[in-house]
């Protein structure tokens, strides 16, 4: 069990450093979340997270201690989970799958994209790891084409 992980389960309050461009994908259960800069992570949110990436520029996570800093990084959980929740709502997978890769290249780079698991990108909006191969390897697949 990695290092976070571990972090995570101890019910700690932690929070993903702002000042880097950097996040972890969470691994849950039955799905993955994204925890982006200034999120809040650990405390009774993350203590079924099964396993962890980092993603970007790695740095240690933060302990919030004033009151004011637990709340905002809490606030920037819930628009990071807000996000992936508006791309779940399309009802096309392809859409979903493309919509998440996306959202992750313009913020990471296709190169740091490129590293991913699939699985992780197809556990954040509800689609299958074969989806998100279909979407990043081939481009002109039919149903790409507004089918869904």
């Amino acid at each position: 069990m990695s290092d976070i992980v571990s972090q995570l389960h101890q019910g700690q309050l932690l929070m993903v450093n702002s000042r880097r461009r950097n996040g972890l994908i969470l691994f849950k259960q039955f799905h993955a979340e994204f925890a982006g800069p200034g999120a809040a992570v650990g405390n009774l949110f993350d203590l079924d997270c099964k396993a962890v990436i980092e993603v970007g520029d790695s740095s240690p996570l933060i302990d919030p201690k004033a009151h004011e800093e637990r709340q905002k990084a809490y606030l920037i959980r819930r628009q990071w989970i807000r996000l992936t929740q508006q791309i779940t709502d399309n009802p096309m997978p392809f859409q979903r799958a493309q919509m998440i890769l996306n959202q992750f290249e313009n913020y990471f780079g296709a190169e740091m994209v490129a590293r991913l698991p699939s699985e992780a990108f197809a556990l954040m909006v509800g689609v299958l790891p074969q989806t998100v191969e279909i979407v990043r390897y081939y481009p002109d697949y039919p149903g790409l084409k507004g089918r869904g």
